[in-house]
């Protein structure tokens, strides 16, 4: 009975590498055509609004301004607008001073970025400023953007096969430590081996938290954002699949996000991923699976966010208890069937424990030699955190398990000004600074208050 039962772990662990397997193919695609799609030039400079939602942010929200005002597109078809959402520091008057269009938002109910989007894009629409705009770019506070941002964005956009593009996430420390590593890894991961491949096969990507293009046709017809579980990109993108709406990817278009470095505040993050992923999950596991047969050109899309949303490592974390389970009740019986038991269980649960470490090493070796000029860290180090990496990724475990049972609520992560960062010796491109400011001053000097 219990080498059946040992079987069944067996057939269970098949399962779940045959309905990931396409993701190895994803690899392959990445590696042997690295020939970006096909797009631009524009033949049209579309106007945006670039929308950075913070909340007592006053130390990076300059930087991102500036950023955004010192891109290599013209000045009148980008607008910077700011939600300085429950803040109670300086992050509104300093966003004003950098030139940015300010409104503050107070509500300690309906709390995150998720809830702070939806309420600018109604204020827009009501102040009749929406239809100024062919979409709006999504950042975060911390965010540096490259000087080419806008334009390469554009220029998928202006193909009009997209309601919305994601861009390439890169990490501005990435060297800080195995943790901020760990996370700068898994973006770049993300970008160069899913939605890569996914542009190139022309299925659906999926946007990441920050740096996305979203089509104003979209926002109209959803009459606001009303993504508001605790990843609302993620909740963004499976929606998209379902109904039938297409993702983009440009890779030319760069970001740099700053990553946490202290474990308790990674913890605190990623169990709102995790929860936010149960939620997505729960919500959408039925459309998605129903427009895996039904949805005309987008199966794949809808197979691929399930995926993603899919509870895979707590079903790994269920064969691994049974597993354990099947040694404890092999004590029980007589000694020479619990000795072949324990014996075979062992020899399974280390030869995953074993494949799950090789497997992420060299998943996070390929991420790194493929990208190795676009991560700022000394070669040495590059190395070293390289070998951290599956640690970073088995905290994950807990962390699943714990947001199965904890309340999660939407916290602020603190973040630190760039010009900080590269005191400690932390490198990333910096972009050029703003020309011409003061031509630029008349961009919303207002604070407007609801």
């Amino acid at each position: 009975m219990l080498l059946t039962l040992q079987k069944f772990c067996g057939l269970l662990t098949l399962l779940l590498a045959v309905l990931y397997l396409y993701q190895v193919f994803y690899v392959v695609i990445s590696v042997l055509m690295r020939k970006r799609p096909a797009y631009g030039p524009a033949v049209r400079q579309h106007r945006f609004a670039a929308i950075v939602c913070a909340r007592n942010e006053e130390q990076v929200i300059g930087e991102v301004i500036d950023c955004l005002r010192g891109q290599n597109y013209p000045a009148h078809l980008l607008d910077v607008y700011v939600v300085a959402d429950n803040c109670t520091d300086s992050t509104a008057a300093v966003a004003v001073r950098h030139g940015a269009r300010v409104y503050e938002r107070f509500d300690t109910v309906k709390v995150g970025k998720g809830w702070a989007m939806d309420w600018l894009f109604r204020r827009l629409e009501a102040e009749g400023l929406a239809e100024d705009y062919a979409g709006y770019l999504i950042f975060d506070a911390d965010n540096l953007v490259d000087r080419n941002f806008v334009a390469e964005m554009n220029a998928v956009f202006d193909t009009g096969k997209y309601d919305a593009i994601t861009c390439y996430r890169n990490s501005k420390n990435y060297a800080s430590n195995w943790i901020s590593a760990g996370y700068s890894l898994w973006f770049i991961r993300e970008a160069r081996f899913l939605n890569f491949p996914r542009m190139q096969l022309g299925t659906g990507c999926a946007v990441s938290g920050t740096g996305y293009l979203i089509s104003s046709r979209v926002i109209r017809e959803e009459g606001g954002w009303p993504f508001h579980l605790l990843t609302e990109d993620i909740e963004f993108s499976v929606d998209c699949a379902v109904k039938g709406r297409k993702i983009g990817y440009c890779d030319k278009a760069v970001i740099y996000d700053e990553q946490p470095t202290g474990f308790g505040q990674s913890w605190r993050q990623r169990m709102r991923w995790s929860k936010g992923i149960y939620q997505v999950a729960g919500k959408y596991w039925w459309p998605l699976l129903k427009g895996c047969f039904t949805q005309k050109g987008g199966r794949f899309a809808c197979f691929d966010m399930l995926m993603t949303v899919a509870p895979g490592m707590l079903l790994s974390l269920a064969i691994f208890g049974f597993q354990i389970f099947i040694i404890f009740s092999g004590l029980t019986q007589p000694l020479a069937v619990s000795a072949r038991v324990f014996s075979q269980t062992l020899q399974f649960l280390w030869q995953n424990a074993f494949s799950f470490y090789i497997s992420l090493l060299l998943y996070g070796g390929l991420t790194l030699i493929s990208e190795w000029k676009q991560i700022a860290a000394p070669t040495w180090r590059k190395g070293t955190l390289l070998i951290l990496f599956p640690l970073f990724m088995l905290t994950y475990i807990p962390i699943s398990l714990a947001a199965l049972f904890c309340r999660v609520e939407w916290k602020p992560i603190r973040h630190h000004s760039a010009a900080a960062l590269q005191e400690r010796g932390v490198g990333y491109p910096r972009p050029q600074p703003v020309a011409e400011r003061a031509e630029r001053s008349a961009w919303g000097k207002e604070t407007r208050k609801p």
